[in-house]
Order: C-alpha cells, then sequence, then structure tokens
C-alpha cells in the first residue's frame, strides 16, 4: 500500500463520504466511529451493571467492498463493554443465528460456568435463545470478548472490555482510545480451513522463486536446496495472509483512514486488543515512542520501545505524548508483511500521514526449526524413521548418498542428525526421545532438536529492525506477585503440528483424541514449560487463570493470561490453581484450535481431612 494508493481512493470516495458518512459507518459502535475523539462518559457505551448483547447476521464494508459478517447490537467490533471492578454484571446474550453461538470473556476471572466455552463449562447459547451471564468483576485494565463456537470469530464475533478501577485509575492519562486489531475476508472461514486442510500453505504468496535466487534474494541455493529436501518452507510465516485477508482497526480498512485525535502535548492512552483469528502484528507509530503501561490488563512498571509484536488474543496499554501538530500513522504490520492496518493518530480529522512500505518479509531460521543458537541445519540421517523419510524430512543412514554433491538435501555438513563421537549428540528432526510424553501419531512432523527460552529476544522478523523492540523480559509486575510459593511440580507440554496435512495438538494428541483433561489440584502451584515443536508462533491461552513468566524478575514476574510460543523456542511460566472447574487450554490461532489444538484443565478442589 503507498500514499499514492491511498489519495486515489480518497478522490474516489470523496463524494459519497460526504453524502452518506452516517449510512456507512451505521455498523461501527461510536468508540469505533471513522473520526473518534477517544472514550468518555458521554460517548454510548455497552455499560454498567445490567447490559443486553444481541449475537446477528449482518453486513459490513471494508474498503469499500461488502460482505456478511456476525455483529453484536449491530456493530462490528461489537460494542465496547465498559465496567467496573467491584460490582457484579448481568450479562443478558440473545442468540438470534441459527446456530449455537457463545461468548468468552477473555481474561476475566469469573466462575467457569460463565467462562462461555461450549462443551466444557456450559451447553452453549441455542438459536432464538437466552444466557444470562452474571458474575462479580474481580480486576481492572484492557480485555476483550469473542465467540467460542465455531469460526464464529472470524467474521466480526468480538469486541473489547474495559474495566475501570474500583479506585483512582494510577495510570495518567487526558485521552484514550481503544485499538481492536483484526483480519477480514470476504471468503467463508470454513472455505478457509478447507483450502488449508488441502495445502497448507494455499495463501502463501510469497515463497521464493528462482528470478530471486538469480537476483542473490532470499536464501542462497545451498540452503535452498537443504530446506527443499526436508520439504520445510522458510516463508511459511503464516498460515492466512494478506492474499485473502483485510487487516483491520476497529473494524476499518487500511483505505478507510480510521482517525484518533488529540491535542499537541496529551499523554494518549492507546488500548490495542489484537482480536484476530490468525494474524500477530507488529506496531509500531513512526515519530512516536511507545511507554508499554499494561500487559493483558496487568500493570507492568512503564518501558519505552518503538515498536511491540502484539499475539492474538494479547493486549497492551500503552502511552504516546505527541507534541507536534501534525499526524502520525498508527501501523499494525502482519507478521508475514502481507499487509498492514493502518489508522492515523492526528489533532484534526482529515489530516493523514506518509504510510511506510511494508518491510521485507522474513525468513524462517534454524533456530525457529528448533535448533538453538547453531547455525547449521538439521542433516540426513541419524534417528530417522522410515515415515518421515518417505515424506522426505530426513533420509535413512542406510539409503544416504556417498556423493555430497549428488543430493539437494545435503549441504548441512557434518551436523545435525549425525553422531558427534561417542556420546556425541543426535539432532534428528523427529527424535521422540527429545520429547517425552509425545504421542508417535501422524500430527508430529517435527521435534525441536534444542528448544532454547526465547522471551529475551524481539518477535519474529523484528531481530534487525534497528530500534528498540518490546520482549517479554521487558516487563516486570508492578506490584508483588500474590502468590510467591515455589512450585509443588513441573510440567512440560509440547505444541506439535503437521503442516501438510493441516494438523495441530498439544503433545502429538488433538482434541478429539484426548480421553482425559489435564488434572491440577485447587491451589497448587504448577511451573509449566511449553515447547513449540514447530516453526510457527503459537499464542496459548489458559482460561480462569493468570500465570506469572518466569523471565528473571521474581516475585515481580509479570502476569499474563497468553503467551506467544516463538518457533522452536520455549516458554515457562508458573500458575496457581486457584479456580476449581473445567477450564478451556488452547492455541489461539483460530484455525489450529479448530484443528485439534485444545485441551482441558480441571482444577479439582481439595478434600476436607474428614472426606
Amino acid at each position: 500500500m503507498t500514499v499514492s494508493m491511498l489519495d486515489r481512493r480518497t478522490l474516489l470516495r470523496g463524494a459519497a463520504l460526504a453524502g452518506g458518512g452516517a449510512a456507512l459507518s451505521s455498523w461501527f459502535p461510536a468508540w469505533a466511529q471513522p473520526v473518534s475523539a477517544g472514550i468518555a462518559a458521554t460517548l454510548p457505551t455497552v455499560a454498567g451493571t445490567d447490559i443486553s448483547l444481541r449475537i446477528a447476521h449482518q453486513m459490513m464494508t471494508v474498503d469499500g467492498r461488502q460482505s456478511h459478517a456476525i455483529g453484536i447490537n449491530g456493530t462490528v467490533p461489537a460494542p465496547l463493554v465498559r465496567l467496573k471492578e467491584g460490582t457484579t454484571v448481568r450479562l443478558s446474550v440473545t442468540n438470534d443465528l441459527d446456530e449455537d453461538s457463545s461468548i468468552h470473556w477473555h481474561g476475566l476471572l469469573v466462575p467457569f460456568q460463565m467462562d462461555g466455552v461450549p462443551g466444557v463449562s456450559f451447553p452453549g447459547i441455542k438459536p432464538r435463545s437466552t444466557f444470562v451471564y452474571e458474575f462479580p468483576v474481580r480486576q481492572s485494565g484492557t480485555y476483550w470478548y469473542h465467540s467460542h463456537s465455531g469460526l464464529q470469530e472470524q467474521i466480526g464475533h468480538y469486541g473489547p472490555i474495559v474495566i475501570d478501577p474500583a479506585g483512582i485509575d494510577p495510570i495518567r492519562s487526558d485521552r484514550e482510545h481503544v485499538i481492536v486489531l483484526s483480519d477480514h475476508s470476504p471468503l467463508h472461514p470454513h472455505m478457509i480451513f478447507k483450502k488449508l486442510k488441502q495445502q497448507g500453505g494455499y495463501f502463501n504468496y510469497q515463497k521464493q522463486t528462482l528470478a530471486d535466487l538469480i537476483k542473490g534474494k532470499d536464501q542462497p541455493l545451498r540452503d535452498r536446496l537443504m530446506w527443499g529436501g526436508m520439504r520445510m518452507d522458510p516463508t511459511d510465516i503464516s498460515d492466512v495472509t494478506g492474499a485473502t485477508y483485510s487487516y483491520l482497526i476497529n473494524g476499518h480498512g487500511p483505505r478507510d483512514n480510521w482517525t484518533a485525535l488529540f491535542r499537541p502535548g496529551e499523554r494518549v492512552r492507546l488500548r490495542f486488543v489484537n482480536a484476530s483469528a490468525m494474524t500477530t502484528f507488529n506496531v509500531r507509530i513512526p515519530g512516536l515512542r511507545l511507554t508499554i503501561v499494561q500487559a493483558d490488563g496487568q500493570p507492568v512498571r512503564p518501558v519505552t520501545v518503538d515498536e511491540f509484536q502484539i499475539a492474538i488474543a494479547e493486549t497492551y496499554d500503552v502511552i504516546v505524548e505527541p507534541v507536534e501538530d501534525r499526524a502520525y500513522t498508527l501501523v499494525g504490520e502482519a507478521i508475514d508483511r502481507s499487509g498492514m492496518a493502518r489508522a492515523t493518530l492526528a489533532p484534526r480529522e482529515g489530516m493523514t500521514a506518509e504510510v511506510p512500505p511494508l518491510r521485507k518479509r522474513p525468513l524462517a531460521t534454524m533456530k525457529d526449526m528448533g535448533m538453538g543458537d547453531m547455525g547449521a541445519a538439521p542433516v540426513v540421517g541419524g534417528d530417522c524413521p522410515p515415515e518421515h523419510a518417505a515424506m522426505g524430512h530426513c533420509t535413512l543412514a542406510s539409503a544416504a548418498p556417498t556423493d555430497r554433491a549428488a543430493t539437494a538435501s545435503d549441504g548441512m555438513g557434518d551436523m545435525p542428525g549425525m553422531n558427534h563421537g561417542a556420546g556425541g549428540m543426535k539432532h534428528s528432526m523427529r527424535d521422540f526421545s527429545n520429547a517425552g510424553g509425545v504421542r508417535k501419531s501422524p500430527t508430529v512432523q517435527t521435534i525441536s532438536p534444542m528448544p532454547v527460552d526465547r522471551t529475551g529476544e524481539p518477535g519474529q522478523g523484528l531481530q534487525d529492525v534497528g530500534h528498540k523492540v518490546l520482549v517479554y523480559r521487558d516487563l516486570m509486575a508492578v506490584d508483588r506477585n500474590p502468590d510467591v510459593r515455589a512450585p509443588d511440580r513441573a510440567m512440560e507440554i509440547h505444541l506439535t503440528g503437521n503442516m501438510e496435512r493441516y494438523m495441530w495438538a498439544f503433545d502429538g494428541e488433538k482434541l478429539s483424541e484426548v480421553k482425559d483433561p489435564i488434572p491440577f489440584l485447587e491451589n497448587e502451584r504448577v511451573r509449566v514449560t511449553l515447547i513449540n515443536d514447530t516453526m510457527m508462533g503459537h499464542p496459548i491461552h489458559l482460561h480462569g487463570h493468570f500465570f506469572e513468566l518466569v523471565t528473571g524478575h521474581g516475585d515481580h514476574a509479570p502476569r499474563k493470561h497468553t503467551v506467544q510460543v516463538q518457533p522452536g523456542g520455549k516458554v515457562t511460566f508458573d500458575v496457581t490453581a486457584d479456580a476449581v472447574g473445567d477450564w478451556a487450554f488452547h492455541c489461539h490461532m483460530l484455525y489450529h484450535m479448530h484443528a485439534g489444538m485444545m485441551q482441558v484443565v480441571t482444577v479439582r478442589p481439595r478434600l476436607g481431612d474428614g472426606a
């Protein structure tokens, strides 16, 4: 997208906007209108302690193109739900669809019966019926809500939540805006899923080409042959891309120029929510520094950066302080650089700023393959199961070619997959001895030989951008953690997948194959390590709980409900199982969850001494 494209679009739409702006924006809630003065008490929002919401089909328009959507109270995104800490809220949700629906209150600490996950915590909301959610509001901050039924979330069934603290908000600001990032396709979500099942890389239009090889772009020939021999694609960063997606801010496409107003010198709070189905965004505002003050609704010590990566289902509260009387472009660039969400921060309506071009798309590296910091690649031989050799991901030692120049999968030197001496390491890409507890199933395409903690690294593709990027280790809680006990026990969970068959799971077992939930005992302290055995980042969400990331900050560890596990990496967190009941635990990439990357955590009450 270029500035000239935006200018042409503005000229073409000018007359229509002048004559029919109110009609064109009727499906947007007040806070998401094309020009927003910010959230204020005078703006109509869904607030209070008795709220009614209605789920129904509707149409929406993105960049002038109309498509089908599912909205709430006639808007996409859904209305801003504004609550107050310390109150009890009653939300009556009516389903006007011809199919079951639901609402999950993402990040809110509610009784499990109110969590809104069909088949786990309640039966769902039947067509033409009403379900009443009622729960105490136990926290403050920025959260969101969405459907947990089928693929409804993809077509508009999501909205933001702002919970004001019971007392004075310690985060001072003169104005605030909600920034809901999302992805939208005119293609029906079930068709998207069907195409992914037929061909995992169906939407990847940024593959390496012979022309680029001749020009010296991307991987050199040696690396291309090696990756090709393993049938691995270094450009496979996102499953669903800008080939079908428009990237939205508050329901507006990049050409719609949604505008957030400010006065120079104001301290502006931006409440970011990533409500997308499949897109990780890289967020920046060229010309302004961003001070992170909350993560997943929880206060953190202010950390100032130039850019941050926000995974699906995460929220960040950011303070900006523009002093110049000019416009700034808010950029939400898709992680694979196939498109961007774009808006404007400006003193006056109608202003625009230069829109930066999309940056060069990243390529997966050996570290993304689970090879740690080693610069070489996994090779043929070693532990190579026959079924994996048949798929081309390795070569049996007995069949390995002796002529090094004759094999397309060579070029890896005396490295992974080879034994280094009598007690040397083996680095097979499917060595189950590296993953105790993982079931040997078609869902497991690779096992990371040497996964490393990547919480101190910028997100994928942001290593060399030349400015400060937020990393998880930058986050530090403002207050001491509520539970600082040492863990009672530890467990590992592997994030597994098969891109060729589009199968995703925990520990090699899809949800449909799991026989028992993951058991926790009430109030026990558990250390969980998530190991990513795939070449794609996974945002993992635990319902009903916050957990503390183990990043070296002791009793001030950042508390989150969703964490991005980088490709080939691992993340460790401590959780106190303080909410009795059944809770969903899943990857928040919608099609990954739909394909099986979900389990249930059961927190069982402790029995009394006399039981």
